[in-house]
C-alpha cells in the first residue's frame, strides 16, 4: 500500500498538463470545424447531388419528349 501511494505522488509530480487552455480552445475548435466539415460533405454526397442530378434529368426528359410532341404534330 505505500508503494501504491508513493508511486501515485511519483507519478503526480511528473506528470505535466498536456493542453494550456488556450491550446485546448483551440483544439476544440478545431473538432468542430472538422466535424461540420465531414457531416457537410455527407450531407451533400447523399442529399443535395442526388437531387440536383435526378432534378436535371427529369428536366431533360421532359424537354426531350416535347422535342418529340412538337416533331409529330408539324
Amino acid at each position: 500500500m505505500v508503494c501504491f501511494i508513493f508511486a501515485t505522488i511519483t507519478i503526480i509530480k511528473i506528470h505535466k498538463v498536456m493542453f494550456e487552455f488556450d491550446q485546448y480552445l483551440g483544439f476544440l475548435a478545431f473538432l468542430t470545424i472538422l466535424t461540420i466539415g465531414f457531416w457537410l460533405l455527407i450531407f451533400l454526397a447523399t442529399f443535395v447531388v442526388p437531387y440536383w442530378i435526378g432534378g436535371s434529368l427529369i428536366e431533360r426528359l421532359k424537354e426531350i419528349n416535347e422535342e418529340r410532341k412538337a416533331k409529330n404534330n408539324a
